[in-house]
């Protein structure tokens, strides 16, 4: 298992441009920022799109970054130090109502957890404030759960496919994740969503990649032992062999951003 340094740079060098990237330029592409007063980036890892926000807005706007540890933001702090760019990275906590303008990066906040995280973007806006936000909706990577159900039923773990299901299942429709965000204290709320397809030229290039080996599978197969595990993946990369046979493997992601007003 990697250490939390390890994963902060592995976040820098890969899964930002090959994961980060896709949530981010439907944000670039239905959001636009310019006269706001205080910016807010929530989860901004290790600071690429909030540097490239930076360029961007208004050189009034004060903009503050949360990255989601301490290792992800010295590296953020690097790049803004190296490029003199004004943006507060940080990993503290904001008082009720700072700012204007709220972006916020759910793409790997857990299902069950999104409620509480939109929550929180909402609570250090102000009234009438912009706050969006981008995350996986349902029909998610259903082609990897299929495969996954079969293994995890034959080889008798997580009762028997029930945790697969649950993988499934947990993952918000785009009208739930909108009602997640009218309950939190949004109005004027809307969504756009972009099916982003991910493809490998075979099973082992897929298990073995950073986004799933590092990123994904961790929490996906976190009921499992670091066997089971193996095991698993293991089994996975040959039934996508299987079933793909001359093919590249292909995964789907439902990339939906949502934004509104606070009420």
């Amino acid at each position: 298992m990697k250490t939390q340094k390890e994963l902060a740079f592995l976040r820098d060098l890969y899964i930002d441009e090959e994961w980060t990237l896709r949530f981010t330029n439907l944000v670039d592409k239905h959001l636009k920022f310019s006269d706001e007063r205080r910016l807010l980036y929530i989860n901004a890892g290790t600071g690429n799109h909030a540097l490239f926000l930076r360029d961007k807005i208004g050189k009034d706007t004060e903009m503050f970054a949360t990255s989601e540890n301490d290792d992800l933001m010295t590296i953020a702090r690097d790049k803004a130090a190296a490029v003199k760019a004004k943006v507060d990275f940080s990993t503290r906590r904001f008082d009720d109502e700072s700012f204007d303008a709220v972006l916020a990066d759910a793409s790997f906040v857990r299902p069950q957890d999104l409620r509480r995280f939109v929550t929180e973007a909402v609570r250090v806006s102000e009234k009438g404030g912009r706050v969006a936000f981008f995350t996986v909706t349902s029909g998610s990577f259903g082609e990897i759960f299929s495969f996954l159900w079969e293994i995890l039923f034959e080889e008798d773990l997580g009762e028997h496919g029930a945790a697969a299901e649950n993988l499934i299942s947990e993952i918000p429709s785009i009208s739930h994740v909108e009602e997640i965000a009218a309950e939190a204290g949004l109005k004027n709320i809307e969504s756009h969503t972009e099916n982003e397809i991910f493809e490998y030229k075979n099973g082992a290039e897929f298990v073995n990649s950073t986004l799933v080996a590092d990123f994904l599978m961790p929490v996906w197969l976190n009921f499992l032992t670091e066997k089971q595990k193996e095991r698993v993946c293991e089994k996975l990369a040959k039934i996508v062999d299987a079933e793909s046979g001359d093919m590249s493997f292909r995964f789907s992601v439902k990339a939906t951003l949502v934004t509104g007003e606070k009420r």
